[in-house]
């Protein structure tokens, strides 16, 4: 039983549950908009939230923690010169996930997940 463990397992162990969701939020940041499976997309959501916070913050710690999370300086960069100032007045809720209908191959419900 899985009592007060948060997030769903996306069929993976712990690790390679945490590098889905780091790569899926690190594409969410090159591209401001990836096409992935809803479960995905939901799971993801609080880890680009969090990013998108700590961009707004922009103090050097929090940069630490991006870097740390994110692992690529220039997308570091990105994140705090061009998206952390474009949320500075909005005070939550910085994605979007739109539904787009079931995969072709197993019919799972794909969406649309990006930055507003």
């Amino acid at each position: 039983m899985r009592h007060k463990i948060k997030g769903k397992k996306i069929g993976t162990s712990a690790s390679h549950r945490k590098a889905i969701l780091r790569g899926l939020a690190i594409e969410v940041f090159k591209h401001e908009r990836i096409k992935t499976t809803k479960t995905k997309a939901r799971e993801a959501r609080p880890l680009v939230e969090k990013i998108v916070g700590l961009a707004k913050r922009g103090d050097v710690h929090a940069r630490r923690q991006v870097l740390a999370i994110v692992g690529d300086r220039a997308l570091a960069h990105k994140i705090f010169e061009e998206i952390g100032p474009r949320f500075q007045d909005r005070e939550g809720g910085y994605t979007r996930i739109l539904k787009l209908g079931p995969r072709n191959g197993d019919s799972a419900p794909m969406v649309y997940f990006e930055l507003i």
